[in-house]
């Protein structure tokens, strides 16, 4: 029988696998291992302190930490008294935590440390319904109490009460809400319940086969409902999981953790490619003729990348070019490639064993319609479509019809087999003054395959023509350079020299060649420093935030047009 909330569903693997691992995590300078028991009462005796301080049923709770074994106790401990999880980026400036905690209504929050704890601080006595700071790790600052002693006044609780009190929580009890980052404006929370989670979590265990036995690396961030998603499965179907240390040491943690499934968004995938492509590139001649009459050699290193047993690999969260996933297919790693928003609980559309076709984001997962409207927008009916946005009903109502399909916002196609492909966001299409649509991220995806260039953007709405942003991959720039012996001499950076600037015009002149004539770039910049969170051009998910950059460089924009 279907579980009716998550804790259920968590609650029925402890059952059955108690002191098997459930996660492993890095603390204190070595892996450690907690069972399916130890991580269900850390989930008991933190939920029963939370009782302690004052949450209750329905009450919002917000996390505001990096993905962690304590990030995900906080959340089922939440769930487990019905009240409902708020998650915010930990790289959200401190106003957009503010507004995050302001317009949940949060009653309390757990905060990293206390660099988190400092983006709150300023706002404190403005945000009235806020009682608690829950402290992960460090000292308490002011009146935060630490994680340790919110589990120990847990410890004598109730156990038997609690469990009862999830017992009623229903599939309609809302979970979460989940604030998108959104390219423009303040974010909106998209509420979401225990049975588009659970719906969610079928159509993972349709698409993946994944159990006892095997391991799981994680490292995207748990505020991003792709990643929450994966979490619930995880505790859904009892495979093992291990938390990465950080971004940073994902390359060796893969090899240490050796893991059957991880979950990225491409730009991490791309930096792997670099990464290889660098390599090979620095290889001495003898090397790559090897290479090249002996590939498996090849395919063996890149495997041994990803830890040599990874069966499956999930890209989510922004466009996968199908030249990368053919990469990586060609050396025995592929790439399964999905499609969904927040609004949707993460993925309505999936490449699966069964079902795979490079270029798309799979078909729709089971349970869930989809068609394309007039002017090419995805239209979805779904249990995994949202609620609404938390106490926006206007703005709920603009992104439903009238007969109550789901407005994705993304512009596709079905192709003859039923697969979907996304060719673009509707906002984001360029009509051209010639008044030609073009769709930016496919041209995007393509200047990207060179390795000398790591983020683009194409710009000419209502121009004459395409235009476009490029950065540089530093790394493979900078060997470049030492190779054929170009020196900065007294450029500011290596893309003001106009050497540099020969290499990445070929580049782009190759990629023209993919192009239809009205699709291709006649003029490109090069910017000095990369597209970054820090820097306002990027969102959480590392999605391009189109109109923020055009804001930081029209100026060199509008000399492309001069």
């Amino acid at each position: 029988m279907a579980s009716k909330n998550l804790v259920l569903d968590f609650q029925a693997s402890v059952a059955r696998l108690r002191h098997r691992t459930c996660w492993r995590l890095y603390h204190r300078g070595r892996w450690v291992r907690w069972s399916w028991l130890e991580v269900w009462e850390r989930v008991r005796d933190l939920a029963l302190g939370l009782k302690v301080i004052g949450v209750e049923k329905c009450d919002r709770v917000a996390i505001l930490a990096g993905t962690r074994a304590e990030w995900s106790l906080a959340d089922l401990a939440v769930l487990s008294l019905g009240a409902v999880s708020v998650p915010i980026y930990p790289s959200s400036t401190p106003e957009q935590v503010a507004f995050i905690l302001n317009n949940s209504g949060a009653k309390a929050v757990f905060v990293e440390d206390r660099g988190q704890f400092r983006k709150i601080a300023p706002f404190r006595k403005r945000l009235q319904r806020l009682q608690t700071l829950v402290l992960m790790e460090g000292s308490p600052a002011g009146s935060a109490l630490t994680l340790d002693r919110v589990l120990l006044f847990g410890r004598d609780g109730h156990e038997e009460a609690w469990q009862e009190g999830f017992r009623g929580i229903g599939s309609g009890t809302t979970a979460t809400i989940v604030y998108t980052s959104g390219t423009t404006g303040d974010p909106k929370g998209a509420v979401i319940t225990h049975g588009s989670f659970l719906k969610e979590v079928e159509a993972f265990q349709y698409a993946f086969d994944l159990g006892r036995g095997d391991t799981a690396l994680f490292f995207l961030p748990l505020a991003h409902i792709f990643a929450r998603a994966l979490q619930f499965w995880q505790l859904a179907s009892g495979f093992e999981q291990a938390y990465a240390r950080g971004l940073d040491a994902v390359p060796e943690d893969l090899k240490t953790i050796r893991p059957h499934f991880t979950a990225s968004v491409p730009r991490v995938f791309e930096k792997f490619r670099e990464k290889i492509q660098a390599t090979l590139k620095d290889a001495s001649r003898a090397k790559r003729i090897l290479l090249g009459t002996a590939p498996f050699l090849l395919s063996r290193k890149i495997r041994g990348l990803f830890g040599g047993r990874l069966r499956y690999a999930v890209s989510g969260g922004a466009p996968l070019s199908q030249d990368l996933a053919l990469f990586f297919d060609r050396h025995g790693v592929r790439i399964f490639e999905g499609y969904g928003l927040t609004e949707t609980t993460a993925g309505i559309c999936i490449n699966t064993q069964r079902d795979y076709r490079f270029g798309t984001v799979g078909r729709p997962v089971p349970g869930t319609r989809i068609k394309i409207a007039g002017d090419g927008e995805i239209l979805v009916k779904s249990p995994l479509v949202f609620r609404g946005y938390y106490g926006d009903p206007a703005a709920t109502r603009k992104v439903f019809t009238k007969d109550g399909w789901f407005k994705t916002g993304d512009v596709g196609e079905f192709d003859r087999d039923g697969f979907l492909k996304i060719t673009d966001r509707k906002k984001d299409l360029i009509i051209t003054a010639a008044g030609k649509n073009i769709a930016p991220q496919n041209i995007e995806n393509l200047l990207k395959t060179t390795p000398y260039i790591s983020q683009a953007m194409v710009h000419g709405d209502r121009r004459k023509f395409l235009s476009a942003l490029v950065t540089l991959n530093r790394e493979a720039v900078g060997r470049w350079m030492e190779r054929r012996g170009v020196r900065l001499n007294g450029h500011r950076s290596p893309g003001r020299h106009p050497e540099v600037h020969r290499l990445i015009r070929r580049a782009v002149e190759e990629t023209n060649k993919r192009l239809a004539s009205y699709e291709t770039i006649k003029k490109f910049a090069i910017l000095d420093q990369d597209f970054s969170q820090e820097g306002g051009e990027l969102t959480p998910t590392l999605k391009l935030k189109r109109k923020k950059v055009v804001e930081k460089y029209g100026d060199v924009l509008d000399r492309l047009y001069l």
